[in-house]
């Protein structure tokens, strides 16, 4: 099934668990490793892609 897109492509929205999923799958990573990558750098996808580089 495909995945829904988030409304906006540039921001992680924890409170969707639809925009979780979405996010945990493109960033190929587990749902607490983006919450904590969110809670670290905020909610901008390319600050947490950066993060998750480091």
């Amino acid at each position: 099934m495909p995945l829904s897109l988030p409304a906006d492509p540039t921001r992680i929205r924890l409170s969707s668990t639809v925009e979780v999923n979405y996010w945990c799958q493109t960033l190929n990573c587990t749902e607490t490793r983006l919450r904590n990558a969110v809670l670290a750098v905020g909610p901008l996808v390319a600050d947490v892609r950066a993060y998750f580089a480091r």
